[in-house]
């Protein structure tokens, strides 16, 4: 990963054009050829950003007061342009395979209980496979539907706006896929919040509120008074 610290401007063409004026930010260069802009504010949200795939040229123009310019270019033809004027900052680490999210204790146990119990989304589910692989990251269930169509289901235990967000970049990449498209989304947890829901209907994703101890088997509902 490469971190630079720079006075840059930033102007980004293709489907929407945006500019950014000269100012101080961080550029975030990582090994899978990503490249990112971040202000000091925002959290982790970048200004903008290319993902890969794309090709990163870097030149620097003799007739100009910037000291570098960076143009990637991603498959459609958009075009990032960060004109460098001043590098305050340049390092680069190696971070190696990163041994991804664990699970806390009731989240992971929440995925083996629904992959075991497919019939919780509706008759006639069948699990293709746990952690279904995409390019940025494993989708925890892979389900066919009654009707034989593809479904990835994100299990959380608190479901919240990122889990959506993280989902609809998983389906992205799938349905990308002619051998799995059409797949649809599942957003199951034991609590959603609202805004989450909103969201997900917005994307076209089913949320579905999963109840831990009755999957344990440790609540029976016939046995209720209310």
């Amino acid at each position: 990963m490469r971190l630079l610290v720079a006075r840059c401007q930033v102007d980004y063409a293709g489907r929407l054009t945006a500019h950014l004026p000269l100012a101080t930010r961080l550029i975030l260069s990582k090994a899978d050829g990503s490249v990112s802009i971040h202000a000091d504010d925002r959290a982790y949200k970048p200004l903008n950003w290319m993902n890969p795939p794309c090709t990163l040229s870097v030149s620097a123009p003799a007739d100009s007061d910037f000291e570098q310019v960076w143009e990637l270019r991603n498959k459609d033809a958009d075009t990032l342009v960060i004109s460098i004027a001043e590098v305050l900052h340049d390092s680069s680490h190696e971070l190696g395979v990163d041994p991804g999210l664990v699970k806390d204790g009731v989240e992971a146990h929440l995925q083996v209980l629904l992959a075991e119990h497919p019939e919780t989304f509706g008759a006639g589910w069948s699990l293709v496979q746990r952690e279904y692989l995409t390019p940025i990251g494993p989708v925890d269930l892979l389900f066919r539907d009654d009707a034989g169509g593809y479904v990835a289901v994100e299990v959380k235990r608190r479901g919240e706006i990122d889990g959506v967000e993280q989902l609809t970049r998983y389906l992205a990449l799938m349905n990308a896929d002619p051998l799995l498209a059409p797949v649809r989304g599942v957003f199951a947890a034991q609590l959603i919040k609202p805004q989450a829901k909103t969201l997900a209907g917005t994307r076209g994703i089913t949320c579905v509120s999963v109840d831990y101890d009755v999957l344990r088997g440790l609540d029976n509902a016939e046995d209720r008074l209310f």
